[in-house]
């Protein structure tokens, strides 16, 4: 889960790669959503470009109130703050104000997916016969 107050170039590279994870691990229902805290007229438009140009696939791009949810109070300073969960319970926690979000951070961030996966319980498998 994503929320973020505008589109900027580091957080569509963000976004492409969670897509991309979303799709590689789709038999682990994975799930992944963006929700934009803005009231700009244009942003749906943005939107829509955003994942035609990118050619997202899985992740869910939304709009709320500029605050967000009110359940999940989001950071007024937070430009774009990433939290990783699974069974209602948050892993991984990340903050960034504007323009701090980097490379590394996003590496971090897929690392941190990464091991969340890996700490799934392998579903039971049939065996063949």
């Amino acid at each position: 889960m994503i929320f973020a107050r505008e589109v900027s170039d580091s957080l569509t590279s963000l976004v492409k790669k969670i897509d991309a994870a979303t799709a590689d691990h789709s038999k682990q229902h994975m799930g992944s959503f963006v929700v934009f805290c803005n009231d700009e007229e244009s942003l749906k438009g943005q939107l829509k470009d955003l994942a035609k140009k990118e050619n997202l696939q899985e992740c869910i791009l939304t709009i709320d109130q500029p605050t967000g949810p009110a359940a999940y109070k989001v950071a007024k300073d937070a430009d774009v703050t990433v939290i990783l969960y699974n069974q209602r319970t948050v892993k991984a926690n990340y903050a960034f104000k504007k323009g701090e979000l980097k490379d590394a951070d996003i590496k971090a961030i897929l690392k941190d997916v990464d091991k969340m996966l890996a700490e799934e319980k392998p579903s039971k498998k049939t065996k063949d016969k």
